[in-house]
Order: C-alpha cells, then sequence, then structure tokens
C-alpha cells in the first residue's frame, strides 16, 4: 500500500487494499479506511470512523473529530462513512456525541472546502455542499439535495431530497423536498425545477411538484390542510418516486416546522 514514509499510522488502524496515504497524512488507532480510498497530504481520520472504498479525502480536512456538544461523557461514538465520497481541502466532519450513536454519510456526496459536518448528522446520497457550508449536530439532509457556499443549518434541521438551499441562507426550520429556500432566515422561494429536470425528472412530474408548491405555499391553508391537499391531487399516486419521497419527508416528526 502506497503510504508515505511521513504519514503515521497508528497500530490498529485497518487500511484495506489500494488506499493510498499522503505526506503528513494522520490515521488514528480506531480508523478503518476501505479500498482505493486516497487520503491526501496533511489530512486526518481519527477516532471511531469506518470509510468505505473509493474515498477521496483532501489536504488538511479532518475527519472524525471529536464532538463539539458539550452532553460528551466519552464511549464508542462513531463516524461512518459510505463510498465514493470526496471531502474537499480543510472539511471537518464529527462523531457522535452519545456512546453507541454514529454520525451516518452516504455515498457519492461532494463536500466543498472549509465545510463543517457536526456531530449526529445523517447524510445521504448525492449531496452538493458548497464552500464554507456548516451544519449544526443532528441535521439529515437527504439524497441530492444541493447546499449552497456560506450557509448555516441549526440543528436538528432536515432538507429533503431534490431540495436546495440558496448561498449565504440560514435555515432554522426543515426544508421540504424539491423546494428552493434562500435568505436569513431561509423562506422557500419556489420548486427546483432546475435541480429536477437535471436528476431526470419528467415534464408532468415536474408541473406535479409546481402544484405542490402552490398548496404548501400559495394557497390559503395551513400546513395540515396543505398537506391533506396534496395527498387528494389527482397525479399523486401516479408518481411512485415523488410519493415515496414526499411521504417519507412529512412522515417524519418535525423538530423546528417548515420552512
Amino acid at each position: 500500500m502506497p503510504v508515505h514514509p511521513t504519514a503515521v499510522v497508528e497500530p490498529g488502524a485497518s487500511l484495506d487494499e489500494g488506499v493510498t496515504v499522503g505526506a503528513y497524512a494522520y490515521i488514528g488507532a480506531h480508523a478503518i479506511v476501505g479500498a482505493n480510498t486516497v487520503i491526501e497530504h496533511h489530512a486526518t481520520v481519527d477516532g471511531y470512523t469506518t470509510v468505505g472504498k473509493n474515498n477521496h479525502i483532501y489536504p488538511y480536512a479532518f475527519i472524525g473529530g471529536k464532538t463539539h456538544d458539550l452532553k460528551h461523557k466519552g464511549g464508542v461514538c462513531r463516524l461512518n462513512i459510505g463510498d465514493g465520497n470526496t471531502f474537499r481541502e480543510y472539511v471537518s466532519v464529527h462523531t457522535a456525541t452519545a456512546d453507541g450513536d454514529a454520525t451516518v454519510i452516504g455515498n457519492c456526496n461532494y463536500i466543498l472546502a472549509y465545510s463543517h459536518i457536526g456531530h449526529d448528522c445523517r447524510l445521504g446520497d448525492h449531496i452538493i455542499m458548497s464552500a464554507q457550508v456548516a451544519t449544526g449536530g443532528h441535521v439529515h439532509i437527504d439524497d441530492y439535495a444541493n447546499i449552497g457556499g456560506n450557509s448555516s443549518i441549526h440543528q436538528f434541521c432536515r432538507i429533503g431530497a431534490y431540495a436546495m438551499l440558496a448561498g449565504h441562507s440560514f435555515l432554522k426550520k426543515d426544508l421540504p423536498p424539491f423546494m428552493i429556500a434562500a435568505g436569513a432566515p431561509a423562506v422557500v422561494k419556489s420548486y427546483n425545477r432546475i435541480g429536477m429536470m437535471r436528476n431526470n425528472f419528467s415534464e408532468d412530474e415536474r408541473t406535479f411538484i409546481k402544484a405542490c408548491f402552490k398548496l404548501l405555499y400559495e394557497s390559503h391553508f395551513n400546513r395540515t390542510q396543505a398537506l391533506e391537499a396534496v395527498r387528494k391531487l389527482p397525479d399523486f399516486s401516479r408518481y411512485p418516486k415523488i410519493k415515496h419521497v414526499l411521504e417519507s419527508f412529512f412522515e417524519e416528526n418535525s423538530e423546528r416546522g417548515l420552512a
């Protein structure tokens, strides 16, 4: 395995075949790194961290740092990372707070420079997080979400699949799937038509989401009435992928309320 002679790989660390470790990188004793992952010079993988295969960790990234949460009392607090993720320069990702819990990152996510993923966060797949995004603890971000640069996400917020948070925004409530929010505090402005086009949703599916947006944000309904009206739309069961995404989001308890 191509481990640079100046890198520090602590006894107990596990590196699978094809792992590359650059100059002055540090791999902690409890780290497990999957096949063909690249850890660039001066990067760190520490803590009870499991990194899947084909990840790329760029210089000065700190993966597996100890939680900032003052409730931390020790124990085995984990970070589980899937396959094919990119962590650019100076990204930091923290382990969970409580013994036995884990911060979880899925597959094929692209996390840009100086971004921070806090303790107990859960990220899905194919998420783009632009530079200098900060997430508080316990944030959930679903598949294919797009987070603009210099944005902040309050702890316990959730961002739905295919949603977009504009740059320089502060999200303090949940952002529903397929919607675009902007501002400080962030307010839903529209539905993510371009994002849906890029992810091969049909014109009919995009039109359906537009109708959902109008019911949720441009009608006289309150939240409960609007959600019921969405479920009664004639095409709701016609698009099983959209139906699943919407129902899985709205059926989960919202601790922060909706943006």
